[in-house]
């Protein structure tokens, strides 16, 4: 089963919530999808990591073949090319690999290279096969990245798989959940909380996913997520309570799994009731 885990910003409680459901599941894997601000190798500490290098097309220039047409730059929309003094310039950071310009150059001027835009690693820990994304700081997406680690599991169907998707709605959200059997998002007990949780709720809808909420960070008192999820009749899954040891042991990036029975029985009780609503 392929569990993805949302939320409308950073800071929600998306990877408190991944790690440790990873963590109860008897064999899993783990994927940190936050390319930008992966983090939670750090609460697996995974060992024998392996590393892979991704890399993108980028367009490269024969200056003996181009007679500057300028086709090229008028095609390309995100101004990633440029005619300046009888030589065209590439701009590589901005430029998207979508390959238009070498397919429309009538000369043949141009050709592809590879392009390092990150890398991947993979490595265990006790029963969890943890992989994470790294986006080279400045580029422009990390798609590509998502769309190798979710490629390297995609036929995996023994063990349960955890996608830690990036906060937001952007379009390394969208990949991450495209191929997820069942969406979690997590709110906060806020009326930000709310409005970060409306954000994700349209997406899993647009995409047509099930999904529930976990509410993070309970106090007593009006939950304005929860009154939220009351009032469209969306499912809450679990809830998390706003506890000073929770907090302690996070913050110290231990999995609170495996320090806490009482976090042990919400995290499996939330487990259960993901894959009870998945089916």
């Amino acid at each position: 089963m392929r569990i993805a885990v949302l939320s409308g910003k950073g800071g929600t409680g998306k990877t408190l919530v991944s790690v440790n459901l990873a963590a109860v599941a008897e064999r899993s894997i783990y994927i940190d999808c936050d390319v930008e601000e992966p983090n939670g190798h750090l609460f697996f500490k995974p060992e024998d990591v392996q590393e892979e290098e991704i890399t993108v097309k980028i367009p490269k220039v024969n200056k003996e073949l181009c007679n500057g047409c300028r086709k090229c730059v008028e095609f390309c929309k995100f101004n990633a090319l440029a005619y300046i003094k009888d030589k065209l310039m590439i701009f590589e950071e901005i430029c998207h690999s979508c390959g238009g310009c070498t397919m429309l150059c009538p000369e043949k001027a141009l050709i592809e290279k590879e392009r390092v835009i990150g890398k991947i690693q993979k490595g265990t820990s006790q029963q969890v096969t943890a992989y994470t994304g790294i986006l080279n700081t400045g580029e422009a997406s990390g798609v590509p990245i998502i769309k190798r680690l979710l490629a390297e599991n995609k036929a995996e169907r023994s063990k349960d798989i955890f996608i830690d998707c990036p906060p937001g709605t952007a379009c390394t959200v969208m990949e991450s959940i495209q191929d997820a059997d069942y969406c979690i998002l997590v709110a906060e007990p806020t009326l930000f909380g709310v409005h970060n949780l409306k954000m994700v709720y349209e997406l899993v809808k647009l995409f047509n996913k099930p999904f529930g909420v976990v509410l993070n960070k309970c106090l007593e008192g009006e939950n304005p997520s929860e009154k939220f999820c009351l009032e469209k009749g969306i499912k809450i899954v679990g809830r998390i309570p706003f506890d000073n040891e929770l907090g302690m042991l996070n913050s110290n990036a231990e999995i609170v799994v495996g320090k806490s029975e009482k976090y042990r029985t919400i995290f499996s009780s939330l487990l259960e009731t993901v894959k009870v609503g998945a089916l």
